[in-house]
């Protein structure tokens, strides 16, 4: 990035660090710690959408649907994590591949599957064959997006049905005795108030989607943690910027920025903690309505 960055060896120390966090990989990993909140921006309104989608499937008296609803929450619930985060890109992937197979090489005569091994006609490869590197990237990063997206849809929809749950039924059924439909009371009376509830599990399943971003790397996605280790590890003098084991003060770093993350993130749901609860008939707003009397 600097005029005098031409030869590193020669370099005062000031200097010789001044080039060396601008280099090219250094840059990349910066750009790492965006790819992980943009992760984050995109994923939380998906999970919210999923798990709103499987709370109404777990509340309706149609039994298919309802069937459905559980065995998405029970089945994403009762496997590990990192086993979805490896099996949806690979079996969203070749799904897609299967489908365009199929429709842009009908003439094929050789089977898909032989042995071990996935074999596609070249049209149907996702990415296309010779696809830029940024192609490949946003493949792999809506992948995860997908993945991320209905691990934890699955627990939104746990917490967002026992809030729904916790809204006290007597309202509903007073509602619903004043004339209004069951989808009116719902919307009225129901979804208002649900949120003071889901706020506590919605806060928590938010730490855990921070905390589980790092795993984007089983994904082939270059995050924050792979540049952390590949940028701290030792360098010998093959190298242009030689130097010992750093990776203790690269992963300070990810630990800092993931601290502030959270930190922010607990703040953030305070803030709506509070505001959700002015006027609700819960612990939290009786004792607002205290402070607010006493004042």
């Amino acid at each position: 990035m600097f005029q005098f960055c031409t030869d590193p060896s020669i370099l005062p120390d000031w200097q010789w660090f001044a080039c060396y966090l601008t280099s090219g990989t250094h840059l990349a990993f910066y750009r790492s710690f965006l790819v992980v909140i943009l992760l984050l921006i995109v994923v939380a309104p998906l999970a919210l959408g999923m798990g709103m989608l499987g709370a109404l499937a777990l509340r309706s008296q149609f039994l298919p649907v309802n069937a459905l609803g559980r065995g998405y929450v029970n089945l994403v619930r009762g496997v590990p994590d990192i086993v979805f985060f490896l099996f949806v890109p690979i079996a969203l992937g070749q799904g897609i591949e299967w489908v365009l197979h199929h429709i842009n090489c009908p003439d094929w005569d050789q089977p898909i599957r032989q042995g071990n091994d996935f074999i596609v006609c070249r049209e149907a490869k996702v990415p296309p064959v010779g696809a830029s590197a940024w192609a490949r990237n946003v493949y792999a990063f809506s992948m995860a997006v997908v993945a991320f997206a209905l691990v934890f849809g699955a627990f939104v929809a746990n917490t967002l049905y026992g809030a729904m749950r916790a809204v006290p039924q007597a309202q509903v059924e007073t509602a619903e005795a004043y004339g209004m439909t069951q989808a009116q009371a719902f919307r009225r009376i129901v979804l208002p108030q649900m949120w003071v509830f889901a706020l506590p599990g919605l806060s928590n399943i938010w730490q855990i989607l921070i905390k589980s971003t790092p795993l984007l790397f089983l994904l082939g996605i270059q995050d924050a943690v792979y540049w952390a280790r590949e940028l701290g590890g030792a360098k010998t003098s093959l190298y242009t910027y030689p130097h010992p084991d750093w990776r203790v003060w690269y992963f300070l770093v990810l630990l800092c920025f993931y601290l502030f993350l959270t930190w922010g993130s607990e703040r953030g749901f305070g803030w709506l903690t509070l505001r959700m609860t002015r006027g609700q008939a819960t612990a939290e707003g009786e004792r607002l309505r205290r402070r607010r009397a006493a004042a």
